[in-house]
């Protein structure tokens, strides 16, 4: 919507992408809405998500190595340390499921608001995740496209039920 006048913005959404009036493309981080005809850099974006968030993936490991060096150090016992590399591997395992299923429907709020704290410490398994799917799609375009071909199709089937006047047909 244009902040003056409060009319529909005609440059929202990706060029070509829906029809005045009709449903737009939900943008996806990273990718905006060159998901929908893999245009603007597509594939370089998907390369970069992948190298990005396995960077992230191996920094993350990095920094939990020297915290378990710091276990190690402070000989806090051999219990502990084992505890709490089964938990960062348990947690990154559960992080993995959830964010890889979240890429094919979309999660219960309620429910993702109760494990954010596991996603948190999981966050290894949700970056390697992301690497994983944008190594064959945008993370989530499989789950944002068959909702836009729905909605469009939604919308094809209703405006052409109603279309032209129904006050100018000829009667016999």
């Amino acid at each position: 919507m244009s902040a003056e006048n409060g009319t529909p913005d005609s440059t929202a959404g990706s060029p070509g992408a829906g029809t005045p009036g009709g449903p737009r493309p939900e943008p996806i981080r990273f990718f905006g809405t060159t998901w929908v005809d893999h245009s603007g850099g597509y594939t370089a974006r998907r390369v970069g998500v992948a190298v990005g968030s396995l960077a992230a993936a191996a920094a993350s490991c990095f920094v939990l190595r020297l915290a378990y060096q710091g276990f190690r150090i402070a000989d806090v016992g051999s219990f502990v340390t084992v505890l709490m590399v089964v938990m960062f591997a348990v947690c990154s395992a559960l992080a993995f499921r959830h964010t890889w299923e979240s890429f094919t429907r979309r999660p219960d709020p309620a429910r993702q608001a109760s494990l954010r704290g596991l996603l948190a410490i999981g966050f290894v398994g949700s970056l390697l995740a992301y690497f994983f799917r944008s190594l064959t799609e945008a993370p989530g375009e499989g789950l944002h496209r068959e909702e836009y071909e729905t909605a469009r199709a939604r919308h094809d089937k209703r405006s052409s039920r109603r279309s032209g006047n129904p006050g100018k047909r000829r009667r016999p």
